[in-house]
């Protein structure tokens, strides 16, 4: 009896169906970022695409964080282009796979480029929202700009920006600098917190730091290579704040 006991059980452990197993869910795919195609952006879109882009998705604050500290900056409103051009590009996540990649101590810090950049994008260009009241003070953010002799329209980069980091100066040495009719105001500015005046009226100012402007100090003060490269990355994660 126990031989058949046995047996019937091992038997009835044969017949016994598998358990199925279930495929694992699919990974949810992050739903995908609004706003005009990367690879579609032209000189001649770029401004009509990006400045209905601002006025659905409006946004006035950044911070970017870097391995030194985080700067928070407010955006104006008074250049749109640049303004939507740079929270698409940030929301986006192109800047996240960029470094500061051009510092002058005592004079700006550049990023927006990097050599592992993933993200497919067009090179376009901005047209200028050069404003007499948006000066290159310390803190100022503005658009770099290339290829001068064959860019008398004073088009922006669509990727590279700049923080102004400068140095005190004399009114008469701003004045000087600026080539153009500083306000007083502006001239207080330049004495009592900095700035870069010879760069007023050639690049588009679009924004300031209002937190964190001695990190611009501790980028510009980096190690860098003989092409003014940082030779420890300092690489740049961007947040869009509500």
């Amino acid at each position: 009896m126990p031989a058949l006991l046995l047996g019937g059980l091992s038997l009835l452990g044969c017949n016994q169906a598998e358990p199925a197993q279930q495929a694992p869910p699919p990974e949810a795919k992050p739903a995908p970022v609004p706003g005009p195609d990367l690879v579609s952006l032209t000189d001649s879109n770029a401004a009509s695409l990006l400045t209905a882009y601002g006025r659905q998705y409006p946004g006035s604050e950044v911070i970017v964080r870097t391995r030194l500290g985080n700067l928070r900056v407010k955006l104006y409103d008074d250049t749109p282009i640049h303004k939507a051009n740079f929270l698409l590009l940030a929301r986006k996540g192109v800047f996240d796979e960029t470094v500061f990649n051009r510092v002058v101590n005592g004079f700006a810090i550049q990023g927006g480029r990097s050599d592992h950049r993933t993200i497919r994008l067009a090179r376009y260009h901005l047209p200028p929202e050069i404003r007499p009241g948006h000066f290159h003070k310390r803190g100022a953010l503005g658009m770099a700009r290339y290829d001068d002799d064959q860019n008398p329209g004073k088009l922006s980069s669509n990727t590279d920006f700049y923080f102004v980091q400068g140095e005190k100066l004399t009114p008469y040495q701003a004045q000087a600098m600026a080539g153009r009719t500083l306000t007083p105001a502006q001239e207080k500015v330049y004495a009592t917190t900095g700035g870069v005046p010879s760069l007023d009226g050639k690049y588009t100012v679009f924004g300031e730091v209002v937190e964190g402007l001695d990190v611009i100090d501790k980028i510009a003060a980096e190690p860098v290579d003989p092409y003014k490269w940082p030779k420890k990355d300092v690489d740049i994660k961007i947040e869009v704040l509500p």
